[in-house]
């Protein structure tokens, strides 16, 4: 599978992360993965599998009297610890995303994933918490941040929910590069030759790099990192790299498709590139890539460009900027609400396993 062992060149000078929890996969790996993702998908997947039958069946004995979050937060994080030896930094779980329009469930969902990393024994520079984009979850950011909780602000598709995890102090964002929908329905793949200059949501990308690379110039302020997400073909996870992301959030099927590509160095625009000390301190466009952030083909005629912009304070009013401006935009509404009802139903999957759990033990 990995003959080519020369596919990490491909996204220098961007991390590789591993989008899947199965410690068997990450160890086959050429490279060692700078973080683990996850999703509630995920989580679902890989708490059936054989080899966590015995784990979970206990964590449902200590934990039928507390319910199934409890049950379902220690599943998830014990997960996580299978798999902590395998990376160079952090494992990220997503909080409960029917819950991401209830701040105080938000806070809740984060810290008992805290409680949880702490009784095993992992750091809170090892994990993440994964948090919607929504006005009321990241408003929950900040708190987070106080207690060292370190949060990533999920499903982001335009550039008002970039500038809201900003001012919620949020460590990552991920910007969904393709939708949720297009994995499963190709006519809603843009499917395109150079995906760092073609694809739809290259110009958004370029937007909100060049938003933080000027936030930090301005302010001195560190902003979120950039973990692209969201890829179907290799080439988009190489775009991610030429684009300036501080990660790439990779599947194992496209990291598998990496690996079979013949390396072409001649045909990557950031050969030989270093990975910068500081992703903002000194960014600028590639000259290729200019023109990129200049026209949104994803933007309705009728959004007012005063919706995006850095002036705004998102996080007021438990979010209602942020939720004013994602309503504004019909792409980023749908996008969302397309992603938490997917993971929703990763979600209550697992619920109803964990249920039945409680019955067999």
């Amino acid at each position: 599978m990995w003959g080519n062992p020369r596919i990490v060149c491909l996204l220098v000078p961007v991390n590789v992360d591993v989008d899947w929890m199965d410690p068997s996969y990450s160890k086959s790996l050429p490279i060692r993965p700078n973080d683990q993702t996850s999703n509630n998908l995920w989580v679902n997947q890989q708490m059936s599998h054989p080899e966590n039958k015995e784990m979970v069946l206990q964590v449902c004995k200590d934990l039928k009297t507390q319910g199934w979050k409890a049950a379902y937060t220690r599943i998830a994080v014990n997960m996580c610890k299978n798999n902590i030896g395998n990376i160079k930094g952090r494992v990220l779980l997503q909080v409960y995303p029917n819950e991401a329009y209830d701040t105080q469930a938000v806070l809740a969902s984060a810290r008992a994933y805290a409680r949880e990393f702490e009784r095993i024994g992992i750091a809170q520079d090892r994990y993440c918490i994964k948090i919607p984009c929504t006005g009321p979850a990241l408003v929950a950011c900040p708190t987070l941040k106080g207690e060292g909780i370190a949060t990533l602000g999920t499903a982001l598709f335009g550039l008002p929910q970039a500038i809201a995890a900003s001012q919620a102090k949020c460590l990552y964002i991920s910007p969904y590069f393709n939708e949720v929908k297009a994995h499963d329905d190709l006519k809603l793949w843009p499917d395109v030759k150079d995906p760092a200059t073609q694809h739809t949501m290259s110009a958004r990308t370029m937007q909100i790099l060049e938003t933080y690379a000027r936030l930090y110039r301005e302010t001195g302020q560190d902003q979120p990192l950039l973990k692209q997400a969201s890829f179907i073909a290799p080439q988009e996870a190489m775009a991610a790299g030429e684009h300036g992301c501080h990660s790439a959030t990779i599947s194992p099927q496209v990291l598998d498709e990496l690996a079979k590509l013949p390396y072409d160095g001649t045909q990557q625009p950031g050969e030989g590139k270093p990975k910068p000390s500081h992703v903002y301190a000194n960014y600028q466009t590639p000259d290729r890539l200019i023109k990129v952030s200049k026209v949104d083909p994803l933007v309705a005629a009728d959004i007012d460009a005063k919706l995006a912009s850095t002036d705004i304070d998102y996080l007021a009013n438990v979010g209602e900027e942020l939720e004013r401006a994602i309503n504004a935009d019909p792409v980023t509404k749908q996008r969302l609400a397309d992603a938490l009802e997917l993971f929703t139903g990763g979600l209550l999957e697992s619920k109803a396993k964990i249920e039945a759990w409680f019955e067999e033990v």
